[in-house]
């Protein structure tokens, strides 16, 4: 199911409404995600916002196992996600062999991800910038700025600017 078919309110109907510039949340939970190489790289369980900034720090994707059994999360920052409004799912540049190497998490285990060795860790991997979401930014007062820079991809959706 893609975020059109999750859309409660309507709003995504017709030619009028905020989509995709701006997305209700829980219609985007859910979503595929996928590689350049349009491997499937799993699906988006949860958003996580960083309550100091306002803005959307991670993305959390579930990847591997069969009907969630063996599963591994994967907290995605943000701007490493670009939304594809053609095929209405989210794009994430890496590898499917090297994204088995993502710093994850057990569902049954979720880390601090408010702790500044952590967030530095996870967009050290993505090569995105860690003062943009919960980490360093948010705990030194800053409100985190990072998401706010990215540009436009080739889907027309940047993963920071319209989405945050």
């Amino acid at each position: 199911m893609n975020y059109t078919e999750r859309d409660k309110y309507g709003m995504y109907k017709g030619s009028a409404g905020p989509g995709p510039a701006l997305m209700g949340a829980d219609t985007l939970i859910g979503d595929n995600v996928v590689n350049s190489q349009q491997d499937d790289l799993g699906e988006i369980k949860e958003i996580m916002l960083d309550m100091r900034s306002g803005q959307v720090a991670y993305a959390v994707l579930a990847f591997g196992g069969m009907l969630g059994l063996g599963e591994k999360l994967f907290a995605v920052p943000w701007q490493a996600l670009h939304l594809d409004t053609v095929n209405k799912r989210f794009v994430l540049n890496v590898e499917k062999e090297r994204l088995k190497n993502a710093p994850g998490f057990d569902p049954d285990a979720w880390p601090d991800m408010s702790d500044i060795g952590w967030a530095n860790q996870v967009h050290g991997f993505y090569g995105t910038d860690a003062s943009g979401g919960m980490g360093a930014g948010a705990q030194a007062g800053m409100g985190g700025s990072g998401a706010a820079t990215g540009g436009m991809g080739s889907s027309g959706m940047s993963g920071g600017t319209a989405l945050s």
